[in-house]
């Protein structure tokens, strides 16, 4: 199980990794815009976003120095900039519904658990604690 840091920018995601690859020496590795995913994956009703995302903003960011990964992306309008998110990624299904059902026990869920382009499982909640967290079972490259 790896926890990885995940940052919600309100359209600053392309130059805050730019940023913060120069000065830690790292490289970004990946980076998708909404225009960039599946037509019937725009994320729209991701949360409790009032509708569509800009597709120019960045979906998806990955930024590595060494072994440390950071993530990143501008999020819908309704997680604004500052917004931090623990993603935790896991090895297979059945750990990332057990983790994720374990969370969101007297939380909230925002995005239920399912099947996206990328992960065999991605879900989003809020834990009882009011802190924000994603469960991520990536599919292969």
């Amino acid at each position: 199980m790896k926890l990885i840091p995940f940052l919600g920018f309100n359209g600053q995601t392309h130059d805050a990794m730019a940023f913060y690859a120069q000065v830690l020496g790292g490289k970004v590795t990946s980076e998708m815009k909404y225009s960039d995913m599946p037509q019937d994956d725009t994320m729209e009703g991701c949360g409790d976003a009032p509708g569509p995302v800009d597709p120019n903003l960045v979906a998806h960011s990955q930024l590595e120095v060494g072994s440390a990964i950071l993530m990143a992306a501008d999020g819908p309008p309704s997680e604004g900039q500052g917004t931090t998110t623990i993603n935790i990624e896991v090895e297979s299904v059945e750990e990332a519904e057990r983790v994720f059902a374990a969370l969101s026990e007297g939380g909230t869920i925002t995005v239920p658990i399912g099947e996206t382009f990328w992960a065999k499982r991605w879900g989003m909640l809020q834990d009882r604690y009011g802190k924000p967290w994603m469960v991520n079972c990536m599919k292969p490259y």
